[in-house]
């Protein structure tokens, strides 16, 4: 039966006689039958990918691409007047993730299903997400996110298990959403809910009772955790995602014939960040119910597990408190002890105990210990960690480290948030690199075809239009579509820098007050979400705000440099501002972003990357070369090396260099403190200068330079289209289906 046909018999009317609403809603009933007729309990062997975020998007486009349906819908629906770009825009985004360690996650669920591996994410159903961002006095607010539909994706099932705390036990609820593989399987999402979690109890912003855990345990990803009873409530959370993804992991392996001996068999466990990791001592203690010595369980489980590491951060890589854990999950602290008491036994390194000598529960340590592989996410930041941050582990297990640099979805980034590239692309490469990203090399072949360049050129200004219109439209901002589109969007973290550009942007504003005016005008872009009580963060957006306002409104330098910051960036706003993208703003201090991924969206969509030598930049530079990147900075070596002696003052450089205390001391200008908070543009300026923690004054110069000379080249248009082809042609390494063979290769070996 074709779409036509079905969409009819959903409608019972014709299509151009129903509303959007109705389409959407029939759409959806289509696609979720289509995709359940791929589910395949196919391979013994299953992987788990247990994360706390799953920032999945949009579902509706992305599962119709993946079907192969996407175009005959498309054309269906504008032969009978209706646009699917509107249809599109009534799917609320799943508000399941923050930043790349969700949206990774999400990738790697479309590569398992696109290779046709079996496998499940595991997570929980964030009834409210991490918060929804708005701008209220140049400030961020935050505000709840209700994202769950009356028809939506999920699909509640009758699977239920009693997770026990301290105090009470509460029956959990799984529900589903269908993952659709390109041209092959569908898994599944698996999401843990409690039937009595209370929406109402939350008021104004996000502010709720953290005590009662019944209503309010599945709220919001990563509640405030400024507070004892925040982060006991991220230890419930935690606990109950992972004891639920233990009851049915087991409960599926024993229905395929496992005896749990030989679990490794039939399950293979990705620890995603430190989050789950409390999995590790909770399989062992369900082993042991299930009749196991606890030596035998715990050998099972070490041959189950496996970590990946997606930082360096002392402050990611999770402690907690011996007394929180008795509180909350008592259980678990005899196998934990049972567990350290092992690793003191073998080691006498106390750097590698699991509970240290303040009390504190090491998660990463459980999980390099009793997993039986470390996988860092870029080869810089591999080697960081063997080299020096999980040095002593290295030491003890080279065995069990490997590297798996980041990769991400071609059919989302391309296929979907930028057909006009992908439909060019297919006219001169054909369409293998719908699935094997690696044919986007045969690109190169078309590096001085000068109709191919023109063409590469009038797409991204097709993109700048439609950002344009669609900003004008939700967010009332303006843009100049003639100008530099540079763009900095990403969690904000002062290692990310954002702080950085926005002393940039301050050069560039006093330069142009005095005289030096642009050779193309400049639109810089920012897009940042601030955990709740990350205070500095919060400034940022400030300065950046005040930023906006002070430049935009000025008539001597609007028609040369404006300032945008759209608001609650997320999947959806990454979709149009990363094909109108012209400079990918990739900035974070060396040695401290693990990876990136947002830089390999840019560069597929032939955005040129402005960076450190940083996470997976290095990568990015080795398939570009050096014409085709823009690098500066301190290298990773340097900045460990200013780490270890303590050495970096950046009052120093404010004293000693005019340019620094210039833009420095605009942060609280007359002109900034009159449309801004006198309060928070002093903390900022003062946090500068007294610490900066994440050294923005010792790259700052270096960064201008390379910033400017990137303006500059832009204005050689053919040579810029070059650039923008080399990067297309190279990305096809960065495919999340080349990270999922590596991880299967190498880690899971799935049948």
């Amino acid at each position: 039966m074709g779409m036509e046909q079905k969409l009819r018999e959903k409608l019972g009317k014709e299509i151009k006689h129903s509303s959007n609403e109705e389409i959407y809603d029939a759409l959806l009933d289509c696609v979720q039958e289509m995709a359940e007729e791929k589910v395949s309990q196919k391979g013994k062997k299953k992987i788990y990918y247990v994360s706390a975020e799953f920032l999945i998007g949009k579902l509706l486009s992305n599962n119709m691409i993946n079907l192969g349906i996407y175009g005959e819908v498309k054309e269906l629906l504008k032969e009978n007047g209706k646009n699917i770009g509107e249809i599109e825009e009534l799917e609320e985004e799943p508000s399941l993730g923050n930043g790349g360690l969700g949206r990774l996650a999400a990738c790697f669920l479309d590569s398992i299903a696109t290779l046709g591996y079996s496998g499940a994410g595991i997570g929980l159903n964030y009834h409210l997400g991490l918060f929804q961002q708005v701008f209220e006095h140049k400030l961020q607010k935050e505000t709840k996110n209700p994202w769950i539909q009356t028809k939506s994706w999920l699909k509640k099932t009758d699977v239920t298990y009693p997770v026990k705390f301290r105090d009470f036990t509460l029956t959990s609820r799984m529900y589903e959403i269908a993952v659709t593989g390109y041209n092959n399987r569908t898994n599944l999402l698996l999401l843990f809910d409690v039937d009595t979690v209370d929406e109402d109890m939350v008021g104004e912003g996000i502010q709720f009772d953290k005590e009662d855990i019944q209503k309010n345990l599945t709220l919001f990803l990563y509640p405030d955790d400024s507070d004892e009873q925040g982060r006991k409530l991220r230890i419930y959370q935690q606990y109950f995602m992972v004891s639920n993804a233990a009851h049915l992991i087991l409960d599926e392996c024993t229905q395929k014939g496992s005896n749990l001996y030989d679990l490794s068999d039939y399950a293979v466990i990705q620890i995603n960040d430190t989050h789950p990791t409390m999995i590790i001592p909770e399989l062992i203690r369900l082993l042991t119910e299930r009749g196991l010595e606890m030596d035998d369980a715990i050998e099972v489980v070490k041959k189950t597990c496996a970590y990946t590491n997606h930082t360096i951060l002392a402050e990611a890589l999770e402690k907690w408190p011996i007394h929180y854990l008795k509180e909350v999950v008592p259980q678990l602290m005899p196998i934990i002890e049972v567990l350290d008491d092992k690793v003191r036994r073998m080691y006498g390194d106390e750097s590698v105990a699991i509970i240290d000598r303040n009390n504190l529960v090491h998660m990463a340590h459980i999980d390099i210990h009793y997993g039986f592989s470390v996988n860092g996410v870029a080869a810089l930041h591999t080697e960081i960690l063997k080299n020096s941050e999980l040095n002593n582990f290295y030491r003890i297990y080279p065995e069990k480290f490997n590297n798996k640099t980041n990769g991400i979805t071609f059919r989302r980034w391309l296929l979907y948030c930028n057909p006009k590239l992908a439909e060019s692309l297919t006219d001169w490469i054909g369409d293998g690199f719908y699935k094997d990203a690696m044919e986007l090399k045969k690109l190169e072949a078309f590096a001085q075809d000068e109709k191919v360049l023109q063409r590469l050129l009038s797409i991204k200004k097709e993109n700048k239009l439609q950002l344009k219109a669609y900003l004008k439209e939700t967010q009332g901002l303006e843009l100049n579509e003639d100008s530099i589109f540079d763009i900095q969007v990403k969690r904000l973290h002062e290692y990310k820098r954002q702080q950085m550009n926005a002393l940039y942007v301050i050069y560039k504003y006093l330069q142009i007050k005095k005289g030096e005016i642009p050779k193309t005008p400049i639109t810089v872009v920012f897009g940042a979400k601030a955990a709740p009580a990350y205070t500095i963060a919060k400034d940022i957006i400030h300065l950046i705000l005040c930023l906006q306002e002070v430049i935009n409104s000025d008539p001597q330098v609007n028609p040369y440099l404006n300032v945008v910051m759209v608001e609650n960036y997320n999947v959806t706003l990454a979709e149009k501002l990363i094909p109108a993208c012209d400079i990918s703003e990739q900035i974070s201090l060396a040695s401290k972003e693990a990876s990136g991924t947002g830089n390999m969206k840019f560069m597929l969509n032939g955005a040129v990357t402005l960076g450190t030598e940083d996470g997976a930049n290095v990568e990015i530079h080795q398939f570009v070369g050096d014409d085709n990147i823009y690098i500066f900075g301190a290298s990773s070596d340097q900045v460990i090396g200013h780490y270890e002696r303590a050495d970096y003052v950046s009052r120093d450089y404010y004293e000693n260099n005019d340019m620094i205390h210039e833009v420095v001391d605009f942060i609280t200008s007359p002109q900034m403190q009159k449309v801004g908070s006198e309060e928070h543009l002093n903390r900022l300026r003062e946090e500068l200068l007294g610490k900066d923690w994440f050294m923005s004054f010792l790259d700052l110069e270096d960064y201008i330079e390379k910033k400017e000379l990137a303006f500059a080249d832009y204005a050689d248009q053919d040579g810029w289209a070059k650039k923008m082809l080399y990067n297309i042609s190279n990305a096809g390494f960065f495919s999340s289906d080349r990270t999922i063979e590596e991880y299967n290769r190498d880690i899971w070996k799935l049948c």
